[in-house]
């Protein structure tokens, strides 16, 4: 026998990795009850944990109660206060959670991989490797957040609610940076997979965790609810796209931080001039990874025309090789799916879109399914559009880059992506249009603590990791300011000299309203000022239409974004003495300072303009991770009552200083102030469409303003009574809301700037 035909024919033998300590370990713990406060829980009602791969039972954990909950609350609230003191000791507690999770590593792996049934391999050198750095580096970032935030403090108490696909590294990814900043936590590991959640339970004392900093309570989807519903002041889930949207509706309106990670159908782009035999590794990596159950998995293959046969037949021949069985065993590629009903679920979807060319290797009998490809799919397809969750690769070709980015887009989804191509001229050129909140170059599935991961879109909103991750377990140290609702002046009617209707601004050009109706508005002392237009859901629409047209001011420059607010701060200042006159008559107050002011925040978002730069973080492995600085898209504002023209260019000027459009409704109240800027807009050069004002009811436009599926975000400094009816409605299409308040004699451009803009990680590998 030659060498070439022992290479060929020869077989991996079995590598089994022993379950004996792991068994022991669950074995000593009996039926599990919760951890709260420090201690276990007598246990309760029982439901069991099953290994998928053998369908045997691993262990009865209890099924959570509103009075668990409760307990794991009030816990986490008493020892809140004292947790938050102290940055050094908590950054000590991280760091031994960090080492006893190194030295207990090989019992989480075993143990994860029993629960959850994905390989050892992938148990063992990454989920616990990864869950280690982020205590070590969220260790660092409580140990400096007094000198790096000085400004910013804990939110509170943390409701969290974690996947079974991730157990443990979910698990850290919140509890991490949640405690470097001083939150304590509630958490709820997923009912299929709760094992190495109850063994970090057990660790947390061990690391000296102080009672109730931590706090799990297991049991099913109602319990997830209960901690979404309880007294806490954030709530982090990582979940289905249809949880995150019950749960951004349980929220709606409570002032609750919310961020959700959702699902994701992430573009796997592979140009014709990839080296294609990489190209096929990065595929095996994007999807058949933890058995296709990963919410960034490269599940939507699109392919250069040219390469799409050579691509295919390569791939084909990569599935026929990969090894699917006993997740112990350390020659395994692929293991077994989490539960019979996400088997099912994989299996029905297919039934029911049977389309394009299948090609299906082979799986053992039990809870397995085999690696599946299938071609000739339209962009269209159910199955290129809906998240399959599990090892199934759905494929299409394009011809040129335009094309790719097109169909790479045309999804609700928002995660991830990956660009193949030896040309980085190209590949950078294509990963800044790809709508998705990470995007990775000759590469998949590079994650780390110090970049920051999370989508747009239905994907979800906030970050996991870095410093852009730790704005969400954060608050401002300075109290909250309040939202002051304003009743408009009223009058007799009666006209003084001619009558003027102020139309809307829409697309750059003054527009009737399309209701046909108008408002007057009265000065303080009952005098008539004019009459405004009450803008409708018709209005909003063509605003809408107007900021799509003007998506090309994204991609203007900062500096020319920069030169145009400063020309509507020269613009406004030459007018000052009218727009103070205008407050005067509106308000009854001295409006000079108020414009001077509004100058000031032209000037200040000019500033930021070329200035609120990315990073480039420091990231394991050869290469770097660009944490690109994006605008949100259209941006729905609801300007406040108060400052009528200091709140409006306030919320206005950072918003489209980082290359959003906005549409702004104008002080209820006080809308003339609104009217008289059109030709301010109109003289600075500002593209049509930019910015889009109407006036009107904030009652009639907020709704229409927040289920909008083509506006991005809405921030709402109006009446705070519409904040809940504004959140329930976004969760249409999930949006990103902000509904609060902000002292406007102060300039908060600054903290307003996260808020107009989207952190991309773009990954990019160095050479060999």
């Amino acid at each position: 026998m030659t060498v070439k035909e022992i290479f060929e024919t020869m077989d991996y033998g079995p590598a089994p990795e022993s379950s004996k300590e792991a068994l022991a370990w669950l074995a000593s713990k009996g039926d599990f009850g919760h951890f709260i406060g420090g201690a276990w829980t007598a246990p309760g009602t029982l439901f069991a944990v099953m290994n998928p791969a053998t369908d045997t039972l691993l262990a009865q954990v209890t099924q959570g109660t509103q009075a668990d909950v409760d307990a794991a609350v009030k816990a986490a609230r008493k020892a809140q206060p004292a947790w938050a003191k102290d940055g050094h000791a908590r950054a000590k507690v991280l760091y031994a959670l960090a080492r006893i999770l190194q030295k207990q590593s090989r019992l989480f792996a075993v143990l994860e991989t029993l629960d959850n049934g994905k390989p050892i391999r992938e148990s063992r050198d990454i989920d616990v490797p990864q869950a280690v750095r982020h205590f070590y580096y969220h260790a660092g970032m409580a140990q400096i957040m007094a000198d790096e935030l000085p400004d910013r403090q804990a939110l509170g108490v943390c409701g969290q609610v974690i996947p079974w696909n991730f157990p443990l590294l979910m698990l850290a990814w919140k509890i991490a940076p949640a405690l470097a900043m001083g939150n304590t936590v509630v958490l709820k590991p997923a009912e299929w997979t709760p094992l190495t959640a109850l063994l970090f339970a057990d660790i947390c004392n061990q690391a000296g965790v102080p009672p109730g900093v931590v706090n799990i309570v297991t049991g099913d989807g109602e319990v997830g609810e209960m901690i979404v519903t309880a007294d806490v002041d954030k709530v982090a889930f990582t979940g289905s796209t249809g949880v995150g949207r019950r749960i951004r509706e349980l929220t709606a309106g409570t002032g609750k931080a919310l961020s959700l990670e959702l699902g994701g159908k992430g573009p796997y782009i592979v140009f014709e001039d990839a080296d294609i035999d990489s190209a096929v590794e990065g595929v095996v990596d994007a999807i058949w990874f933890n058995q296709g159950q990963v919410c960034c998995a490269g599940s939507r293959l699109l392919v250069q025309e040219g390469i799409a046969d050579v691509f295919y037949t390569k791939l084909k021949a990569r599935m026929s090789g990969l090894r699917i069985g006993d997740p112990l065993d350390k020659c395994i590629d692929i293991g077994a799916i989490v539960h019979p009903r996400q088997q099912a679920r994989i299996r029905d979807m297919l039934a029911a879109h049977p389309e394009g060319e299948t090609f299906q290797t082979t799986a053992p009998d039990g809870c397995y399914f085999p690696p599946t490809l299938i071609t000739g799919l339209a962009p269209a397809s159910p199955l290129m559009q809906q998240e399959i969750f599990g090892p199934v690769l759905v494929a299409t070709t394009f011809r040129t880059p335009v094309e790719a980015v097109e169909i790479a887009n045309s999804t609700r989804y928002g995660l991830a992506a990956s660009v193949w191509s030896e040309n980085i001229n190209l590949a950078l050129d294509v990963a800044p249009k790809l709508v998705a909140g990470i995007v990775w170059v000759n590469g998949t599935n590079m994650m780390d603590a110090a970049a920051g991961f999370g989508g747009v879109r239905e994907s979800g909103f906030g970050r996991e990791g870095g410093w852009e991750g730790l704005t969400g377990y954060t608050k401002p140290v300075a109290a909250p300011a309040k939202t002051r609702s304003i009743a408009a002046h009223t009058g007799d009617g009666g006209a003084g000299g001619l009558d003027r209707t102020a139309k809307l601004y829409i697309g750059g050009k003054q527009a009737r309203p399309d209701s046909g109706y108008s408002r007057a508005v009265y000065g303080p002392k009952g005098a008539l000022l004019g009459h405004t237009s009450l803008a409708s859901r018709k209005d909003l629409r063509n605003a809408v239409e107007a900021c799509n047209a003007a998506k090309g001011w994204a991609k203007s420059s900062g500096h020319l974004r920069a030169q145009i607010l400063y020309y509507m701060a020269e613009n406004l200042s030459a007018r000052a003495t009218e727009f103070a006159t205008r407050l005067k008559s509106l308000t009854g107050s001295d409006g000079t300072a108020e414009v001077e002011a509004s100058i000031s925040r032209l000037f200040s978002a000019a500033a930021w303009a070329d200035k609120y730069d990315g990073q480039v973080h420091d990231v394991p492995i050869r290469g770097v991770a660009l944490a690109m600085k994006e605008p949100v898209g259209t941006i729905g504002i609801l300007c406040p009552d108060d400052a009528p023209l200091l709140g409006l260019i306030s919320a206005m000027a950072p918003a489209i200083a980082m290359g959003n459009r906005v549409i702004l409704a104008a002080s209820q109240p006080f809308p003339l102030i609104a009217t008289d800027l059109y030709q301010v807009l109109d003289t600075s050069d500002l593209p049509g469409g930019v910015v889009n004002i109407l006036t009107g009811d904030h009652g009639d436009l907020a709704d229409p303003m927040a289920r909008h599926m083509d506006i991005d975000a809405v921030w709402s400094f109006a009446d705070p009574a519409l904040a809940k009816g504004i959140e329930v409605a976004a969760a249409g299409n999930l949006k990103r809301t902000w509904c609060g308040a902000l002292d406007w004699s102060r300039d908060n451009t600054k903290a307003i700037l996260p808020h107009a803009t989207e952190v991309k990680n773009i990954w990019i590998p160095y050479g060999a």
